[in-house]
């Protein structure tokens, strides 16, 4: 069967996900991983896409980006590939590839998942067992929304903004929602949709990204269709 044209909608948020091949560390310090934040910067810059949060944990990265062409997150991702994986290979004294296959990617209907996201994003190192709050792990956007520095990276969200009228009203409300742990059933339909590559809504938004991307954007109900009554 032949493998699905990648579901890309400028102007929507997408949830990325990017792992190391066969579970290798794509950082292996800190000097890798401020190398990967100053590609991404550069590539996000030139292929209009805005990054609203991420984390870097060892073997794999979460990013949240609207690009504002459909084509600006592939254009991204291969630039920042190009630039990091060059870096990292003459660095380590090593060959070959980096990633596992392709990145992957879900749209999400912002109005029900975009602040989720952000937090699910933040608070992997929590769900790792790395740290005890977002706060300590410095390697995230966590920071920046939470008022503890301001991140060149980070394009805020009109929702982010819908918070609060002022930064600390903002941060402040953003910090409470982040003490608040995510329903389990939304860790997991942000994980299986970004790693399947689906959009995540209600059924009216699937619908209307679906004819928009003229493509299934969920997948179809298992079992056969129901017999119609005579």
């Amino acid at each position: 069967m032949a493998r699905l044209a990648r579901l890309a909608i400028a102007g929507q948020a997408h949830h990325l996900i990017q792992r190391g091949n066969n579970g290798q560390a794509i950082f292996l310090d800190d000097e890798d991983r401020r190398a990967y934040l100053s590609a991404l910067r550069d590539a996000a810059a030139t292929h209009t896409v805005a990054i609203h949060a991420y984390v870097l944990m060892d073997n794999h990265v979460h990013l949240l980006a609207t690009p504002a062409a459909a084509q600006g997150l592939s254009r991204m991702m291969q630039a920042l590939g190009r630039r990091y994986v060059s870096g990292f290979n003459r660095r380590h004294r090593r060959s070959g590839t980096l990633w596992e296959g392709r990145f992957r990617a879900a749209v999400i209907e912002s109005e029900r998942y975009f602040l989720a996201c952000m937090r699910y994003i933040e608070t992997n190192p929590v769900r790792s067992g790395l740290v005890s709050h977002p706060a300590d792990y410095p390697w995230s956007s966590h920071a920046h929304h939470s008022g503890q520095r301001s991140d060149p990276l980070v394009t805020d969200h009109s929702l982010f903004w819908s918070l609060g009228n002022t930064p600390f009203d903002r941060q402040s409300a953003y910090k409470l929602l982040s003490e608040q742990p995510l329903a389990s059933d939304v860790v997991q339909a942000l994980t299986t949709t970004a790693l399947k590559s689906w959009a995540l809504g209600s059924a009216e938004y699937l619908q209307r990204i679906g004819e928009e991307a003229d493509r299934r954007v969920s997948p179809r109900s298992r079992g056969r269709p129901r017999k119609q009554a005579a």
